[in-house]
Formats: C-alpha cells, structure tokens, sequence
C-alpha cells in the first residue's frame, strides 16, 4: 500500500541527480515534490519541521525508468506458468508438470523457458507430450519470439507437413516436414488464435504483480513496449486506464501501439489516426500513449534477425538465409513518416544489422519529409550495428534504447548466436560505448520478462560486458560504459524519452520519484555493482516499497 512521503530531507550520503554524482548533497521534498538541494543546513532551513532522513553513506538516485519492458503480461505470467527459474530442460519441464497438476484449466499456457537449454534452441512437441499430453498446451520463451507447443495443440490448430510457413514466421520441422513443436515468430498465430487470452481480472491482478515487484528494484516507470494485439498477449490499454482511475497505478507508464506486421500501405493513415486518437483518449496522469512499436525484424537465435549477408550455414546445402524483414521498405518508411508526421514517437525493434540500418533509413526519410520534429524516436535492443551506421543517430536525433543485460558473452551467446554470424560480425555486438562517444542520446531498458528486471544487473553488464557475478571472457570490453553514464541512460535518459521531464532527476520542481540504495555503488568494485538493492523507493511523493529490515 502506497503511502505519502512526509517531508524529508535526506542527508549524508551520495546523491546522483540524473546526471552527476555529488558526494554529499542534501535532498529536501516537501508536498510530493523535490523543493531545495545543496548543503544540509540550508535546505534543512528551507524545510524546517521537515523529517530527516540519515543515508548513512547510502547512494539516493531517481528512479528508474525502464524504456522497454513488457510489464503486464511479465506480471500474468509469473501468476501462470513461470519457467524463467528453470536451469535446465530438464527443470523447464519438471515446472511445466507441477503446473499441469496443479490446475484444471484448459489450456497450459505460461512463458520463460530458454533457447539455449533445448538443442539448436529448438524443444520438442514429444518432451513436451511426456509432461502434459491431456490438453493444449502454448509456453512462450523468454524473448516471446517462439513457441513451444505440444502435439494436442498442434493437432487442435491443424498444422502438418502441408501447412505452409507464414510470411512473417517459420514453424519448426522434422525431415519428412511434420512439425516438430516449436513455431517461430509469425507462425505462433497459427495456434495463439484458439489460445484463452487472460480474462480482465487476470490481466488487472498481473499488473498489480508486476508494479509491485518492479517497486522493489528501484523501478518508477516504464514504457510498456507492446499494447495491441499479439501472439499470446491481449490489449492492455483498458487494464491500465481502469488501473489509473481505481488509483492502483502507482508508476509512470507510457504505452506503445502495435503497428500490426500484416499492414498494407493503403492503411497505413487509418491506423495511424487511430494512433493519435487513442493518445489523445489516454492522455492521463500516469497512463498514456504516445509511442508507436515497429517490430523491424525477430531474433538471431531462431535465424529471424534480419541481416544484410547471409548466416552462417550449417552445411553446403544449407539455404543461403538472411533472416526476416517484417516490412517491405517502402511500407516501413511510408508508416514511419506518417507516424512523425502525426506527433508519434517511434520505438523500432531492431536486431540484426539490416534491420538497425532499415530503421535509420526510414527515420532519415521522415525528417526529409516533414522536417526535425518533435518526435523521440528510438531503436531498442541494437544488437549487431554496422560500423557505418554508428554515427546516424546522433545525425537524426534517433536514441540508443539498450538493453544492456544481453551484451555479454552468456550462454546464448556461445551456443546459438556466435556460429550464426560469424567472427567479423560478432564484433558489432552491442556497440554501446561506441554510440555514447558519438554522441548519441541513450535510454535503458530490460525487456522484461525476457529477461531480469533488475537495472542494477543491466548495469553492471553495460559496466563490465559480463554476466553478473561469473568469470568470463567480457564481450568486446571497448564497448563498455562507465557507471555515470548507464545509470544517467536508465534514470534521466529513459525519463526523457517517455517525455516525463519531472522524473528522472533530482532537482528542485522535480517530482519525487526516488530512490535509496543499500550501498554506494560508485564505491564499489565494478564486478560487484549487480548485488545493489533498493532500501526504499518513493513513487511520485509515495512511498512505494520499503525494504524490511532483516
């Protein structure tokens, strides 16, 4: 329960304000909002019948604000079938089982299970059959570009040896063409469509967990990166506007509308105008939407990650493959320009370096078309970027949305990512320290629940190019940041944006979104920076989670 933050001053220890970090500042809030900073006397006289609040050598920071996180439905399913502890296939399906027995419903669905426990990334629909052959069942990956479904589901929805790979997907086959349970991208609607979507009370108490649970990492707001329909995912804009009004959003939400992968270029100004209108009907508090979600292209790991040269073969027979482009260029840059056009800013998925270059291009013709707008356009994820594309987005004012968790060598990485693209490739990973030397605006996301929530643990990855806490091999070391800078992206950065220019930061007139860590981090060794906690977090003027004492 969310409850208001008396006037405090907090005092002795660190502060970072967004963009710098003083050693010792006092912060004074009084009514919800950020009133006086500087030495603890003056603002102390400021506030005089103010609380006080000793940090004790703690670090106080904004908020975070995750700038690519798909909160709601992360939520659902950590109230369904949550794999995403599982270590193992077998762990995966032992969860899966316990699931199954343990509830009546008709189908089994959940999410969470990893690429990289399964050979070639790819289970089996015969696994799964040993754990739940009674009914459908529809499990979702961690990056929800694949499903695993077992044989009753395949038989419910039809799809055999004729049944034709979408345009946009490809369904995982045996020798003989028979599917072999696993269906990439596009091809999960070939089974979501009969998949129960969670009703409005499942999807209203998954928002509640999820908020709850980012409130204890530190986290404010968020950009909500998919609100529309998509495989396995419901509209979320009614939960979160009945959550608004009932007083239960507790965080700082921006919505970004699906621009559905099957559009023609003849729609392309009617869903456009149905963008802005729904904008202009959300334009609320702590709810609104005002983004436009462009899936560019899938992921390397299923080979659906568009590139400009083919991946690497597994043998000479093998086709000569690139990858997917889920929009042709023309239709991409004619929905882009009209979106600009329309006030809309755009968040590109964008993963394989085809994909980042279509993205720039298209944003390169919008500012063309209608001059430099307004608009806060940005590309998430970034995985593989051409040398010759670094500097275009400091030129076209595009901003870097990381999700820095993932530029390090895990075991997706080694297993499933390096042998398809090849060694030269493999240096463009994650170019973040490139980018930020460029001058590039940057944000930071988690894309969860693809992966951790946690901003400290994505920190310390964009620190230290390694997965938190192992001793490995750092992915490309150059391209790291240092602390000041991916923590300004995950706080200030972000923040912008979402064009929430009250958070973010800690200054006077500023909203009191903040935070106190249970350390300095900035005192820290750089390898230890992922066991950072929040002690208290503080959500405009409300004290949203308060970490209990052991």
């Amino acid at each position: 329960m969310a409850v208001p933050l008396p006037d405090t001053v907090f005092h002795s220890g660190p502060v970072f304000d967004g963009h710098r970090l003083h050693d010792d500042m006092a912060v004074g809030v009084r009514s919800g909002r950020v009133v006086a900073v500087g030495a603890v006397e003056r603002v102390v006289a400021q506030i005089p019948s103010a609380e006080r609040v000793d940090l004790a050598g703690r670090l106080l920071h904004p908020g975070f604000t995750d700038a690519h996180i798909h909160a709601l439905s992360a939520g659902v399913d950590r109230n369904a079938c949550d794999l995403t502890d599982a270590d193992d296939a077998a762990q995966t399906l032992d969860a899966i089982a316990a699931y199954a027995l343990a509830t009546d419903r008709e189908w089994i669905v959940g999410s969470g299970w990893t690429m990289s426990h399964f050979d070639r990334g790819c289970p089996t629909a015969s696994a799964l059959d040993a754990v739940v052959d009674d009914r459908p069942a529809f499990l979702l990956n961690r990056d929800h570009h694949d499903a695993w479904v077992n044989s009753r589901a395949l038989e419910l929805a039809g799809i055999n040896a004729t049944t034709p790979d979408p345009s946009d997907g490809r369904i995982e086959r045996a020798a003989d063409g028979s599917p072999t349970g696993t269906l990439h991208e596009g091809a999960m609607d070939l089974v979501s469509r009969f998949v129960p979507q969670p009703d409005v009370d499942e999807q209203y108490a998954g928002l509640l967990t999820a908020q709850e649970y980012l409130h204890s990492l530190g986290v404010t707001g968020w950009q909500e990166a998919i609100v529309g329909e998509y495989p396995g995912m419901a509209d979320l804009d009614t939960v979160y506007t009945a959550a608004e009004e009932s007083g239960d959003l507790t965080a700082d939400v921006v919505g970004a509308s699906w621009l559905p992968r099957d559009l023609d270029r003849w729609a392309i100004d009617d869903v456009v105008a149905g963008f802005a209108a729904r904008r202009v009907s959300t334009a609320g508090r702590r709810w609104s939407m005002h983004s436009v979600k462009i899936m560019v292209d899938g992921v390397v790991e299923n080979r659906t990650a568009a590139m400009s040269e083919p991946y690497c073969r597994d043998c000479a027979c093998a086709p000569a493959d690139t990858g997917l482009a889920y929009f042709d260029q023309k239709v991409l840059t004619e929905a882009v320009i009209a979106c600009d056009a329309a006030g809309l800013d755009i968040h590109f998925h964008a993963i394989g370096d085809a994909a980042v270059t279509a993205a720039l291009d298209a944003v390169e013709a919008a500012r063309v078309a209608n001059g430099l707008t307004a608009g806060r356009h940005h590309i998430a994820h970034l995985q593989l970027v051409r040398p010759a594309d670094l500097g275009r987005f400091v030129q076209l004012g595009v901003t870097v949305n990381m999700q820095a968790l993932w530029a390090c060598n895990d075991d997706s990485m080694v297993t499933l990512v390096r042998s398809a693209i090849g060694d030269e490739r493999y240096q463009w990973h994650y170019p973040f320290g490139s980018l930020a030397r460029s001058g590039a605006s940057l944000a930071m996301g988690s894309d969860w629940a693809v992966s951790t929530p946690d901003p400290w643990a994505a920190i310390s990855v964009a620190v230290n190019r390694i997965p938190p806490g192992e001793s490995v091999e750092p992915l490309l070391p150059a391209q790291a940041l240092d602390l000041t800078t991916a923590l300004a992206a995950y706080t200030s950065g972000s923040a912008h944006l979402n064009r929430r220019g009250q958070v973010g930061v800690i200054r006077p007139g500023a909203r009191a979104d903040l935070v106190i860590a249970d350390r300095n981090p900035f005192a820290e060794q750089p390898d230890s920076l992922w066991n950072t906690r929040s002690d208290l977090t503080v959500a405009d003027g409300e004290i949203v989670y308060e970490r209990t004492k052991p």
